[in-house]
């Protein structure tokens, strides 16, 4: 799906801001020259190793980089090494992360995965204004006049990282809302939850090692980088799990497929615009993992049918029979070893949608409009009429209008769902 205009000037307005930042910073140093090239060297080593390490993340979620992160971080709130006052500044602190940032990448981009603009942008401005927040208080001598070099202070870098991890935050959402249109609120929450997770270690880690090379020098950088490095092979392995359950799940919808109960296509069809529609209705984090597990696994109970419905459209089906098929789903996937949540779902898609949870009612409203559109000789817009009929008894009538929406926008960023054929 392809940003309206108003999301691609919000894109270009964060790129540009992120661009002149990068310009001013590589201009300043190379004219006036690097100041501490030996501090400058062993951060910009430290971001590229973080940014080299950069795996694990699936296509269309955040690759994270925590090492490289905190050394960021650190550099930008960095006043002493070993005692001595640092004098690099904030244009300094910007160009030797862009450019160790870039370093980092180059191998990713040989092997034909290149860098995402948006999180070059979004490092490069909250690096920005972290530098800028500390770099001239400390300098002109007031932080330390005012907080000395004791718990205060340490408390002071610690809420500046806070602050600048939840310009991050903003920034993220900003620009996932003008690339898919999806409510802002929602997409927030994402980032916030994420900041509990890997970013509040990144944020504890950058105080850390800001505070370690002030007294013991650059020594201290490779102490304080093994936690990360750790959390980075931890999450390599959990990734890996989470790709294995994935293609497990996206086998078994399959199933239907190859026994010629559904047609090609229809389980994730439904899947990327269910997922699409959660969005749209403020779902977020594990509730749309759930609903897109229960999208993709909707017609197993097909399977456990001795006369395979005509077509697999399930959607023309009487009311009870459909009920009947949703149970067979929800007890076959109950064995899978799946979360809970999405056996319900999927055995609760045929009940009435006032008492439906709202993943069922999305997937019960996208998987007919998959259905009469393959089935209906007008189409995508015959389905969608059809539905807003039904809203009566059949689908609820805010899920309907954001499937609508979605729809109205192209369907689903990174790869339209297709209209089925009819």
């Amino acid at each position: 799906m392809r940003p309206g205009r108003a999301g691609r000037a919000t894109v270009a307005a964060v790129h540009g801001a992120a661009l002149l930042l990068t310009f001013a910073g590589l201009g300043a140093t190379l004219w006036q020259g690097v100041d501490e090239p030996g501090s400058a060297l062993a951060f910009g080593v430290l971001i590229a190793l973080g940014e080299l390490a950069r795996r694990g993340a699936q296509p269309g979620e955040r690759e994270p980089a925590p090492l490289a992160a905190a050394g960021a971080l650190a550099y930008a709130l960095l006043g002493q090494n070993a005692g001595q006052a640092t004098t690099h500044g904030v244009l300094q602190t910007v160009a030797v992360v862009v450019a160790a940032g870039l370093a980092g990448i180059v191998p990713h981009v040989a092997r034909g995965r290149g860098p995402d603009p948006d999180h070059l942008a979004r490092r490069t401005l909250t690096v920005g204004f972290a530098a800028l927040c500390f770099q001239p208080l400390y300098n002109a001598g007031t932080l330390t006049a005012h907080l000395g070099q004791g718990p205060s202070f340490a408390l002071f870098l610690l809420l500046l990282l806070l602050l600048t991890a939840l310009c991050d935050a903003v920034l993220a959402a900003l620009l996932h809302r003008a690339r898919t249109g999806h409510p802002y609120g929602p997409l927030l929450r994402d980032e916030l939850r994420a900041l509990l997770g890997i970013g509040s270690a990144v944020c504890a880690t950058g105080t850390v090692m800001a505070l370690g090379v002030a007294v013991a020098g650059l020594w201290a950088l490779p102490v304080f980088a093994v936690p990360l490095l750790l959390a980075q092979v931890s999450f390599r392995r959990y990734a890996a799990v989470r790709t294995t359950s994935r293609q497990t799940i996206a086998s078994l919808a399959r199933a239907t497929e190859i026994a010629g109960c559904t047609p090609p296509g229809h389980a994730h069809r439904v899947a990327a615009l269910s997922r699409a529609v959660g969005r749209e209705l403020g779902l977020s984090g594990s509730d749309l993992t759930v609903l897109e597990y229960a999208a993709l696994m909707h017609d197993i109970g097909q399977l456990s049918l001795v006369d395979p419905v005509d077509g697999g459209a399930t959607a023309p089906l009487p009311a009870e029979e459909q009920r009947r098929i949703a149970l067979l789903g929800g007890a076959v996937v109950r064995q899978t070893g799946v979360p809970e949540a999405v056996a319900v779902v999927v055995e609760r898609q045929a009940d009435p949608y006032r008492e439906q949870p709202l993943p069922a009612r999305i997937v019960r409203a996208v998987n007919a409009y998959d259905d009469l559109a393959a089935g209906s000789a007008g189409g995508g817009l015959g389905a969608l009429e059809r539905l807003r009929l039904g809203t009566a008894r059949d689908y609820h009538p805010d899920v309907v209008e954001s499937l609508a929406r979605v729809l109205a926008r192209g369907g689903v960023k990174r790869g339209v769902v297709p209209v089925p054929p009819g």
